[in-house]
């Protein structure tokens, strides 16, 4: 990639493409909507910048939800971004008991640039909650509260912001 525009529209289109079939839990909104969410909510809510930070958002659920794979990112956007987006993969081998907890954990120790993209994604969750049924957004604002409650302790100095304000947004989604 040469530019970081260059950068951040290939990670659009290819995110487009990979999640082209997908719709989100209101059987309505395609699920590229999502990960596009997720890099506005970096940029115009927590303030990145960096276009590996967005590249990464934009791609953050194509190893877990597609036939992408590590390789397909590290050709295209380099070992940086694929293994940020590696960090934010849930291992789908795992049953859910294991696989919550190792997830929780590696977000814990990633980068801050990482965590940062995590917390945009659950931001994006938080807000798009609001449209969903209730037994579905409380069991959303469930689990993104007990990851917030793990995560709390771990926060890099660079995501507090940002944590701070994904706090807020649990809050507000909570009902209070």
């Amino acid at each position: 990639m040469s530019t970081p525009t260059a950068i951040l529209l290939e990670a659009v289109s290819f995110a487009a493409r990979a999640h082209r079939h997908q719709i989100r839990k209101d059987k309505e909104t395609p699920y590229a909507a999502h990960v596009f969410r997720v890099c506005l909510v970096l940029q115009q809510v927590f303030g990145v910048s960096d276009p590996a930070t967005l590249a990464t958002a934009l791609l953050h659920d194509t190893i877990e939800d597609t036939p992408t794979d590590y390789d397909d990112l590290a050709e295209r956007f380099g070992e940086t971004v694929a293994g940020w987006v590696a960090i934010l993969t849930k291992d789908m081998r795992l049953r859910d008991d294991v696989r919550e907890p190792a997830y929780f954990a590696a977000a814990a120790a990633a980068p801050w640039q990482v965590q940062l993209v995590k917390l945009a994604d659950l931001y994006d969750n938080l807000c798009d909650s609001a449209h969903l049924p209730p037994a579905t957004r409380q069991r959303s604002v469930r689990r993104s509260g007990e990851f917030m409650a793990f995560f709390r302790p771990h926060v890099k100095p660079e995501a507090h912001t940002a944590f701070a304000l994904t706090e807020l947004k649990l809050r507000e989604a909570a009902g209070g």
